[in-house]
């Protein structure tokens, strides 16, 4: 006889919900709506997506991220927990942190396009005046907007949708036979986006959106004259069910878990997009054309394709050129019959945000032999010239997007941006962004924290700190301490701080930073070995991603994160994906162009290389376990003794 449903209640939202014993909580909490944080995609690895009972009984299993107390105290893990009966349940709140940053024009994150194409965007309007029809010329109403059309613009080819052509007849009426046209023209074809009686005032608008794994961001472009209203970014709320692409891909086999992911993007997006029309006076239904930049998993989750086989040998995507879908079949609340373009990636691990990055940095013109990185969850890499363009991914993690890390934030107001420790008091010095308390730590602080933790002697080459050193040379409170994950450095004190904690980072967050760094290094070290190439021989290097607007050269080269190169053969070029999605939305030669770029891009398999591996274990210490790779930060230690 099958067992009751059981009442599982979660606080402080006051949501209810009847599942059947042996329902994870976290799958319960997934019906009720209750958004708990799972960065390891549920598979009970990071510890973090805590629930507390305070009524009820679950089964649970020991796992060694809850301590004694907390099980006495009724912690339990919802990714591994199984309701056992009737539930009273508090789920800890998201943090603050977490909240939409809306930017002006002024302030985009998108990068500026070394070599712009012509300014002609697929999206464009026509005002037509059609001849009443009469007893003599019956024609119908939609072959007469077609004759037209064909007569005033040229265009012999019109696509006309359901949605639109039930609104047709109306319409030229209500206009009295005066209409505007909003026409999508990628190739020979129009297709018909959105109709209107008279003559139609006001902008015509477009959105450009980087779907990043740990952060999404977008800019609304006014495609009459290809100025931008504004931008905004927020972290893309699949993080919930994952850090990581890995651990989504995992979450998205479990039941409703990829329809579930896809929500959460769009929900990103929407959010975002309702802010930015707030923001700059528009209503999100008046934007009428789409392009999306971000990764081939990225790409896969929005649009809901099946992204198992990305993650399984030999890594195989459903296609590396995306369908173009209307809006409304995808969730984005603009005109639904807007035409969403995804950018094409390379391969399972490049994607079109890289194919995005190479047409903004304009690589694909480059007389010089060029190293572009864009370094995010993933690091991509690409190396050559206009003659040829080689690329290849390492995972690197979210680290250096703050993600999984303690006290790691995004780059918005309260962020630590750069850290400078004096050499005898081992006393930091902090810059923030927006001169307030700190809240946490973006990418950018954490390199350079890395860098003067390794230069002043707190913490030595492989990532230890020295605790008993750093005591002794300090006369206030100690910096160096045992903490939580082990030992830590202080960085603010509680009082200091917005959130009134104390802002650490520890051994766990230095370890994290250690292999994205040295996955990068090490990427870069065998695209480069595996093309016959010297890093002497790089002209310039090209850094994407919005992480690399901030990045400190001197800091990256001393932790081992970039070749020891010439400071001056380093560009920081911002957000390549946005800009490049922007491009694309502007003008469709771009995206001719990106298409093209895609197909002449040869993807190496790190995987398949065996002395990747090697590599990276090599550059898990600062800067390298061979420190003549990097001559600069030898010669540094020497002179400081």
């Amino acid at each position: 006889m099958e067992k009751e449903a059981c009442r599982i209640l979660f606080l402080p939202e006051n949501r209810e919900v009847l599942a059947p014993p042996g329902t994870l909580i976290l799958d319960a909490a997934t019906r009720a709506g209750v958004i708990i944080d799972t960065p390891c995609g549920g598979q009970g690895r990071c510890g973090r997506c805590l629930v507390r009972i305070q009524e009820g009984e679950a089964t649970r299993r020991e796992n060694p991220h809850l301590t004694q107390k907390q099980q006495q105290e009724g912690w339990v893990l919802a990714c591994t927990a199984r309701v056992a009966g009737d539930l009273v349940l508090t789920v800890p709140l998201l943090k603050e942190r977490e909240r939409v940053a809306v930017e002006s024009a002024a302030s985009r994150r998108a990068a500026p396009v070394p070599c712009p194409l012509p300014f002609y965007p697929a999206l464009r309007q026509v005002f037509l005046e059609l001849p009443h029809p009469t007893l003599e010329d019956p024609a119908t109403d939609l072959d007469r907007l077609r004759r037209a059309l064909a007569q005033k613009e040229g265009l012999d080819r019109l696509r006309v949708e359901l949605p639109n052509l039930q609104r047709l007849a109306r319409t030229l009426r209500e206009g009295k036979w005066q209409v505007t046209l909003d026409l999508y023209l990628p190739d020979g074809e129009a297709r018909l986006v959105d109709l209107f009686p008279g003559k139609k005032k006001g902008p015509l608008l477009g959105l450009a959106v980087d779907i990043g794994t740990t952060n999404v961001v977008m800019e609304v472009v006014d495609l009459r004259s290809g100025r931008s209203l504004g931008g905004a970014s927020a972290r893309n709320r699949q993080v919930l069910r994952g850090e990581d692409i890995i651990s989504r891909i995992v979450y998205s086999e479990k039941g409703e878990g990829l329809k579930e992911l896809q929500g959460l993007v769009t929900d990103t997006i929407n959010s975002l997009l309702l802010e930015l029309a707030r923001a700059h006076s528009f209503e999100p239904g008046e934007v009428e054309v789409m392009v999306v930049a971000g990764n081939t998993t990225m790409t896969h989750l929005f649009l809901g394709l099946y992204p198992k086989p990305i993650r399984e040998e030999p890594y195989i995507p459903t296609t590396s050129f995306f369908p173009e879908v209307r809006a409304g079949e995808v969730g984005v609340n603009i005109n639904p019959q807007a035409p969403v373009y995804a950018l094409p990636a390379v391969a399972a691990y490049v994607g079109g945000d890289i194919t995005a990055g190479v047409l903004a940095s304009c690589l694909y013109r480059a007389d010089r032999l060029t190293l572009f990185l864009d370094v995010g969850t993933n690091g991509e890499i690409v190396l050559g010239n206009k003659e040829f363009m080689t690329t290849c991914a390492c995972s690197a993690g979210p680290a250096f997007e703050g993600a999984g890390m303690r006290w790691g934030m995004r780059a918005i107001p309260g962020a630590i941006e750069e850290v400078r420790i004096h050499s005898t008091t081992l006393q930091p010095t902090l810059r923030v962004i927006g001169d307030r308390p700190p809240q946490g730590i973006c990418g950018s602080g954490l390199i350079t924290t890395l860098s003067e933790m390794f230069l002043t002697g707190v913490m030595d080459r492989a990532g230890k700190v020295a605790g008993d050193f750093v005591v002794s040379r300090t006369r206030e409170r100690p910096r160096a301490r045992w903490g939580e994950h082990g030992t830590e450095y202080v960085l603010a004190w509680a009082e200091e701080t917005d959130a009134g904690e104390d802002i650490v980072i520890s051994e766990v967050d230095i370890n994290s930073l250690l292999r994205t760094k040295a996955a990068i290094y090490a990427g870069i070290a065998v695209l480069a070995r595996t093309l016959g190439i010297e890093f002497n021989q790089i002209e310039q290097v090209l850094i994407g991603g919005a992480f690399g607007q901030h990045i400190n050269v001197e800091s990256a080269i001393q932790i081992g994160l970039l070749p020891d190169l010439p400071w001056e053969k380093f560009h920081f070029l911002g957000n390549t994906s946005l800009a490049g999605a922007i491009q694309v939305l502007i003008s469709k030669y771009a995206r001719a162009q990106a298409e093209e770029i895609a197909r002449r891009m040869t993807y190496l398999e790190l995987i398949a290389d065996n002395t990747f591996m090697n590599e990276m274990t090599a550059a898990l210490f600062l800067p390298h376990t061979d420190i003549n790779l990097f001559p600069s930060v030898k010669a540094q230690l020497e002179k400081k003794g």
